[in-house]
């Protein structure tokens, strides 16, 4: 059973009807039909990112996630942080408000800093926590580019192992650029000795991320997601199924 029904977002969105649609099929696919979640958007707000925000690249990921959550929450919401060098706003897209959402929030925003994830990682902790929600999280995680501070990605990360969130992290630009190098290493930390589980992943949306078709960009982002729940079960972090 979905969260939200095929006619509300015909309703409330119809530009997602697509997306919602391809969402539901990727779902079906990694067996995960029927999962509650809540749903995470963190974008990248660096100077960096100036040409994937003037090319609506950004606004069509978070319409993408919108689509996603649908299936996974019922509130029609998507809880969004903005960083750069340090968090440059903690707001939500909807349903019902989505189309040009980004660009009117971006609007608002100041100066695009540098790339920090750790302080963007603890903003979506503490909205969890806050929350009082004991469901698993995905959490979607845009970049271009590794943080100014390794190290203190890297710790957030692996203490965040014990909460029921799922890390999906995205790279916006060359995907051989060294950049990613960093993304790379937090995708394969060891488990057990630097975390309790594998509470990440991460793949290339290319120079052009909103060519990526619909079922690619659905089934990269939840692909690793089901073997995650079944490891956090394992390890008491989420109930048993």
């Amino acid at each position: 059973m979905v969260a939200i029904s095929l006619q509300k977002i015909e309703e409330t969105a119809p530009a997602l009807v697509g997306p919602y649609k391809s969402a539901g099929a990727s779902l079906h696919r990694h067996g995960i039909e029927g999962v509650r979640a809540a749903v995470y958007l963190v974008v990248d707000h660096s100077g960096s990112m100036k040409p994937y925000y003037k090319d609506s690249s950004v606004q069509a990921l978070a319409d993408r996630v919108l689509g996603l959550s649908a299936h996974l929450d019922d509130d029609g919401r998507v809880p969004v942080v903005f960083f750069s060098t340090d968090v440059d706003a903690e707001t939500d897209i909807a349903l019902a408000d989505h189309e040009g959402r980004i660009e009117r929030i971006v609007a608002g925003l100041g100066h695009m800093g540098r790339t920090s994830y750790h302080l963007a990682m603890d903003a979506v902790i503490d909205h969890y926590l806050d929350s009082g929600s004991t469901a698993p999280a995905l959490v979607v995680f845009q970049t271009d580019g590794g943080p100014i501070n390794k190290l203190a990605a890297e710790r957030y990360l692996c203490k965040a192992a014990k909460l029921p969130l799922f890390w999906q992290f995205v790279g916006f630009g060359d995907p051989h650029s060294k950049q990613f190098d960093f993304l790379r290493r937090l995708d394969d930390l060891a488990v057990p000795d630097k975390r309790v589980v594998d509470n990440a992943g991460f793949f290339h949306a290319g120079e052009d991320p909103a060519k990526v078709s619909d079922a690619e960009l659905y089934d990269r982002l939840v692909g690793e997601f089901p073997k995650w729940l079944v490891a956090a079960r394992s390890e008491g972090i989420l109930p048993p199924s």
